[in-house]
């Protein structure tokens, strides 16, 4: 992966991750995270995502490796594809916006 690259990756990332670590942190800690996404042994896959989320955030741009930007593009994705999907009506209380916010964004929070 290029410099270049990484640092797109980078500044994508945080367009679409408009949460801090510790307000991901206490969201991922409620039953209405813990409620939504796909499942094998317990844990969501967003729930996951979600927490290593939190370490990169807390990790300087120049410690970053190359799995750790692998999973910043998943992000990136995963948000630009669920935010595509937008249901119709209030959207506060339901299971899109719950997913998305495992992921780090928060649809309702103004830029």
């Amino acid at each position: 992966m290029t410099e270049d690259e990484k640092d797109e990756i980078y500044s994508e990332f945080y367009d679409c991750v408009n949460m801090q670590p510790k307000e991901l942190e206490e969201w991922l800690d409620t039953e209405d995270s813990k409620s939504v996404g796909d499942s094998d042994e317990g844990e969501s896959t967003g729930h996951k995502s979600g927490r290593r989320i939190i370490d990169i955030k807390r990790t300087n741009k120049d410690s970053l490796t190359d799995n750790q930007y692998e999973h910043m593009r998943k992000v990136v994705g995963y948000v630009h594809r669920h935010l595509a999907q937008k249901p119709s009506g209030d959207i506060e209380n339901s299971d899109w916006r719950y997913s998305l916010m495992n992921w780090g964004h928060d649809p309702m929070k103004s830029d």
